[in-house]
């Protein structure tokens, strides 16, 4: 079996990723422990969640895969995520060195799978790479945006599955509201 890890918008949004079962409630939240925070501004403004070592690892969601192969379980989340190239899609299996390949894979050996995809994008802010924002600085930059930005990037928070307990996330409930909503239903493209 190949899955795919997750811990953002791709739970409950997965558009035409081959999900087995793309119910939210159909991912599993047994994943491997990842170091998970909302540090990465994208271009709708949202801060969305990524894998960074300086956060503390919590056990992410999982969900198998209608793919034959590696390759094409790649190619299906680099699509659905809209990459230009198949390198910000973690694999294992890999020859390549992606940062907590090894935990993954022990995870994944585990549990006897044969692969594993999950998006591979690094914090970024305020135009530097590799650089995310601190908490203080996410919740002014979150409370700034424009209505239209502010909704979406609200949502984005809300939404992240409830497991995805993070330190800014609680922040951010703290100061803004923004309370976890429990997942239900996945939510369609317009």
């Amino acid at each position: 079996m190949i899955v795919c890890l997750g811990w953002g918008s791709l739970i409950w949004r997965p558009k035409k990723l081959p999900l087995v079962d793309p119910h939210p409630l159909a991912w599993n939240p047994d994943g491997p422990k990842l170091p998970i925070e909302f540090l990465r501004q994208s271009s709708n403004g949202t801060l969305t969640l990524v894998i960074d070592k300086g956060a503390a690892p919590l056990p992410v969601l999982w969900a198998p895969l209608r793919t034959a192969n590696l390759q094409e379980a790649v190619e299906a989340l680099r699509r659905r995520e809209r990459a230009p190239v198949d390198r910000v899609i973690g694999r294992w299996p890999s020859n390549s060195s992606y940062e907590f390949a090894n935990v993954i894979g022990e995870w994944a050996q585990e549990r006897e799978l044969k692969g594993v995809v999950w998006t591979d994008l690094k914090a970024q802010f305020d135009g530097k790479r590799g650089v995310g924002p601190s908490r203080v600085e996410a919740i002014e930059y979150l409370n700034g945006l424009s209505r239209w930005k502010r909704v979406l990037a609200e949502t984005y928070v809300r939404r992240a599955p409830m497991t995805i307990d993070t330190p800014y996330r609680r922040a951010i409930a703290q100061k803004l509201g923004w309370q976890p909503v429990p997942l239900t239903q996945p939510v369609e493209d317009a």
